[in-house]
C-alpha cells in the first residue's frame, strides 16, 4: 500500500539550527481521514482552523473541505480536484493524484482526534516561538525609547492570544466565518426567548432596545452625580453574573450571562458588597451601615449572603489603575474565569500611561480607546462609566446630551453606545418650595401642594437615553428606581415603558 507523501519544507528557523514544531505527516494522515469520512470533523476535541497546518497547501486543501461541508456537501479527493487543479503546489507534487495519495492508507482513521489535537498543540507551540522571538528582538533593542512596562503590557497581550488558541489571530477573517458568527449571534437572540443576541442586562425593557450587550461594544454610561449610574451599572453586573449562575445550575450551556469583571476606582469591594446585599435582602443599605435591622432582617441577609457566595461577580476595587494595568488584569481575569462582561466605575478616574504630556484630554482619548481595544480583544462588552460636565445643571431641560461628555469629542467617537441615567425626581426634590406655617399663606400653600402633586408624579421614575447605538436606534427606556435599596427594575405591566426620542 502507497505510504502517504512527506512534504519538504523549508523553516524559518534554518539559521538558527532549529526546525518550527510540526508534523507534516500528522497533517497529511488527518486529511486523508477527513476526505475518507467527513464525519470525523465533527467529533474533534479543538477546533482546527486552515492556519493551524505547518505546510500552506495542507491549509488551503483544509479551508476548501471547511467550506464544502458548509454547503451540506460531500467532500472526496474527486469533487476536491476542480479546486486545485491550476494550484502551483499541488503542481509540483505531481498535481491533483496527491488527493488521492492522501487516503491511501486510511492510517488518519485510527486516531484522528489525536492528530488534531497535535496539529492544533504543534501550532500553539509555534505561535509562542514567534512571540518568544518578538519579545527578545523588542527586549534588546534600545534604539527607540525605553518603556519596560508597555514592553511587558505587550507581551501579556500576545500571550493572552496563544493562550486563548488565538493562533494566526492578525490574519484577516474570511466573510464565511464572519456569517457564520452572525449566524450564530442571531441563533442565539431567537433561542433566548427574550430577543437577547448578546449578554442580558438582566432588564427586559433594556434588553428589547438594544439587544443586550454584544461582545466587543463599549457601552460608556453616563450621568450627573446622584443620578444612581453605579448603581445600574451594579444591577447589570450582578443580573448578567446571576443568569450565568442559574443557567450552569440548570445544565443550560448556551448563556445570555457570564461571569463579570468590576473594576471599582471609586468604592471599595465591601461597598459595592454591602450594595448588592442591601438590593437582594431588599434593606435599605444605609441601614445596614448603621446596624439599624432586626433579628429577622439579619437573617434575611444571612440567606441573600449565603445564596450570593458562588456568584461569578470578580470586584478589582484597586485605586489609581492605569489603562494598561487595567488590560493586563482584565487578561487575567478572562483567563482564569472566562469573564463575559467588564464594569469600569469610572473611566474618569483612570490613568494613562503617561505619554500625554499632561494634556488630560489627550489622556482621556488614550483610556477612551484603549477601553475598545480591550473590549475586541477579549471579544467581551465593556460597560464604562462616565461623569459629565456641569453644562446639564445650567439648562433648564436638565436631560443630558452627547456635548455633556467630559472631554467628549473621543469618549463619543470610540463608544458603541452611550446612555445616560436621567432621574427628574432629583432635580424635583432640590426644588421643594419653603414649608408653609400656618393657613395665612395662601400662596405658600399652592406652591407647596403643586411641588407635592409633581413630585408624586416622577418619584421612583428613572430615564435610560440611549443617546448613541450602532447596532439599532436611538431612544429612552422608562424604568422603576428605588433609592432605598439603590435598585432599577422593570416598569410593571401597563406602565409606559419607552419612547423615542424627538
Amino acid at each position: 500500500m502507497a505510504s502517504t507523501p512527506v512534504l519538504d519544507h523549508p523553516t524559518t528557523e534554518a539559521a538558527a539550527g532549529r526546525a518550527l514544531p510540526a508534523n507534516l505527516e500528522a497533517e497529511s494522515a488527518f486529511l486523508g481521514a477527513v476526505l475518507i469520512d467527513n464525519r470525523v470533523l465533527e467529533e474533534l476535541p479543538v477546533s482546527v482552523r486552515p492556519e493551524h497546518f505547518f505546510e500552506p497547501l495542507h491549509g488551503r486543501i483544509f479551508e476548501r473541505i471547511l467550506v464544502l461541508i458548509d454547503r451540506q456537501m460531500v467532500v472526496t479527493p474527486v469533487t476536491l480536484k476542480p479546486y486545485f487543479e491550476s494550484d502551483p503546489a499541488m503542481t509540483e507534487l505531481g498535481g491533483t493524484s496527491y488527493l488521492l495519495r492522501l487516503t491511501a492508507d486510511g492510517h488518519g482513521l485510527l486516531a484522528p482526534r489525536e492528530l488534531a489535537q497535535q496539529i492544533y498543540d504543534l501550532a500553539l507551540l509555534r505561535e509562542l516561538v514567534s512571540v518568544g522571538r518578538e519579545l527578545v528582538e523588542g527586549a534588546l533593542d534600545t534604539s527607540e525609547e525605553v518603556e519596560p512596562m508597555r514592553q511587558i503590557e505587550l507581551a501579556e497581550a500576545s500571550l493572552f492570544r496563544v493562550a486563548e488558541g488565538a493562533s494566526g489571530a492578525s490574519e484577516a477573517e474570511s466573510f464565511r466565518g464572519a456569517t457564520s458568527k452572525a449566524l450564530e449571534m442571531i441563533e442565539t437572540a431567537i433561542n433566548s426567548g427574550g430577543h437577547v443576541s448578546g449578554k442580558t442586562t438582566g432588564l427586559s425593557s433594556i434588553n428589547e432596545k438594544c439587544g443586550g450587550l454584544h461582545d466587543s461594544d463599549l457601552i460608556i454610561l453616563a450621568g450627573r452625580p446622584g443620578m444612581g449610574k453605579t448603581s445600574l451599572a451594579t444591577n447589570i453586573a450582578f443580573n448578567c453574573a446571576d443568569r450565568w449562575l442559574r443557567d450552569q445550575r440548570d445544565g443550560i450551556e448556551k448563556s445570555v450571562g457570564s461571569p463579570v469583571a468590576f473594576f471599582s476606582l471609586e468604592m471599595s469591594c465591601d461597598q459595592l458588597a454591602t450594595r448588592i446585599l442591601a438590593e437582594q435582602a431588599a434593606i435599605p443599605s444605609e441601614a445596614l451601615r448603621m446596624g439599624k435591622i432586626s433579628r429577622d432582617d439579619f437573617q434575611q441577609l444571612s440567606y441573600a449572603s449565603q445564596r450570593l457566595a458562588e456568584l461569578p461577580l470578580f470586584i478589582d476595587d484597586t485605586p489609581a489603575l492605569t489603562i494598561g494595568a487595567l488590560r493586563t488584569r482584565a487578561r487575567r481575569l478572562k483567563r482564569r474565569h472566562d469573564i463575559g462582561l467588564i464594569v469600569v466605575d469610572y473611566l474618569q478616574l483612570l490613568q494613562g500611561s503617561g505619554r500625554s504630556q499632561d494634556n488630560r484630554v489627550n489622556e482621556i482619548s488614550e483610556i477612551s480607546r484603549g477601553l475598545k481595544t480591550l473590549a475586541k480583544e477579549l471579544q467581551v462588552p465593556v460597560i464604562a462609566l462616565s461623569q459629565l460636565s456641569r453644562a446639564v445643571e445650567q439648562r433648564e431641560d436638565k436631560r443630558p446630551m452627547l456635548s455633556d461628555l467630559r472631554e467628549s469629542g473621543s469618549i463619543e467617537q470610540d463608544a458603541d453606545m452611550v446612555w445616560f441615567v436621567f432621574r427628574e425626581d432629583y432635580y424635583v426634590a432640590s426644588r421643594e418650595p419653603k414649608v408653609p406655617v400656618g393657613d395665612d399663606d395662601m400662596k405658600a400653600h399652592e406652591a407647596h401642594s403643586a411641588w407635592q402633586a409633581e413630585m408624586e408624579r416622577v418619584f421612583g421614575l428613572a430615564e435610560l437615553i440611549i443617546a448613541k447605538q450602532r447596532h439599532g436606534a436611538t431612544g429612552k427606556v422608562r424604568m422603576r428606581f428605588e433609592p432605598k435599596i439603590t435598585k432599577f427594575s422593570d416598569l410593571a405591566d401597563g406602565e409606559y415603558r419607552g419612547e423615542d426620542l424627538e
